[in-house]
């Protein structure tokens, strides 16, 4: 830890990069000594930023979610099951302090699909220690967090490819 007041990011809106925003963070913390663990919510798929990242010393990634997408209006209890011990793997990661900067993906997804509770995720940005950074992405940061955060980024999607019919692209898209 720096000792230095860390502080709560949040990287948010409709457009395409928040995860990767959060990951390149990550990797300057990474260049300055730092240590970063990444705990991604409703993601299980095998990216090529996870293949990318386990390579790199000081930077962990685990991940809570299955290789599916969660259905808004009526998620499974397996994702229930999953969300809920990603966030209790947080906490556990946040309290023992031995990170310096700590990245929950898709959380604000997570609680907008309200598999988590906002109250829940207050309360570990309330007890965050001095010195460590939490960043949170995903879609619909709730305001209580946006409120709650330090540095707010919202990344707006003003044209896409998507939206012409191009498919994903390996390496680019995942």
């Amino acid at each position: 830890m720096t000792g230095e007041r860390g502080l709560i990011h949040i990287y948010t809106g409709n457009g395409k990069g928040k995860t990767t925003a959060a990951i390149g963070q990550g990797i300057r913390a990474i260049g300055n000594g730092l240590s970063v663990y990444m705990i991604q919510f409703m993601k299980g798929r095998r990216y090529s930023e996870i293949d990318a990242l386990e390579r790199i010393p000081g930077f962990t990634v685990k991940q809570f979610g299955r290789d599916e997408f969660v259905n808004k209006n009526k998620p499974e209890q397996i994702d229930i099951d999953l969300a809920h011990q990603g966030l209790q793997h947080a906490k556990t990661i946040i309290e023992e302090e031995k990170h310096d900067v700590v990245i929950l993906d898709e959380i604000n997804v997570a609680l907008d699909y309200r598999l988590i509770s906002l109250h829940d995720v207050l309360e570990i940005l309330n007890h965050k220690p001095h010195a460590m950074d939490i960043i949170l992405t995903g879609r619909y940061a709730p305001p209580e967090i946006v409120k709650r955060a330090d540095l707010v980024s919202e990344i707006l999607e003003i044209k896409h490819p998507y939206q012409h019919g191009e498919k994903c692209r390996k390496g680019i898209d995942w």
